[in-house]
């Protein structure tokens, strides 16, 4: 039993933020990350995501992140999916914003990219643009 709502995978991720008006998606990936990686495009949603950083760039811990994510609007009640690289900072955002009390976190759980082919590339064998999701690069 996980500390939050549950793992979805990044289509289960897209079915809940189209059909429920009130779901979000958190990405906490760093700035760098989702500038030159990529992030997830819900604008045929009518949506956004939202970007808060679980760690900096620097590498350090956010310690304002359930802060934001209350400034960022986000409703305790409604579904907020916790989105990451391959799965691993979004299970523990997703772990302490339902400490914080929101009751529907959850975490996709292949994340952006997905994990490691055996070459060791990611981006290749699951995750978000691998599920063919939208998605943009800046």
């Amino acid at each position: 039993m996980s500390d939050y709502a549950g793992d979805l995978a990044p289509s289960q991720a897209w079915e809940l933020l189209a059909s429920d008006p009130d779901a979000t998606l958190v990405d906490v990936r760093t700035s760098a990350e989702w500038q030159w990686v990529g992030a997830a495009d819900l604008s045929e949603l009518g949506k956004r995501a939202v970007g808060i950083e679980w760690m900096t760039s620097a590498g350090q811990p956010n310690a304002r992140f359930v802060e934001q994510l209350a400034e960022a609007g986000l409703s305790p009640e409604a579904p907020v999916l916790f989105l990451c690289r391959s799965g691993g900072r979004s299970a523990a955002a997703a772990a302490v914003a339902t400490a914080a009390g929101y009751t529907t976190a959850f975490n996709v759980a292949e994340g952006f990219e997905g994990g490691p082919d055996a070459q060791g590339h990611r981006g290749t064998v699951n995750g978000w643009k691998v599920a063919g999701l939208a998605w943009r690069q800046s």
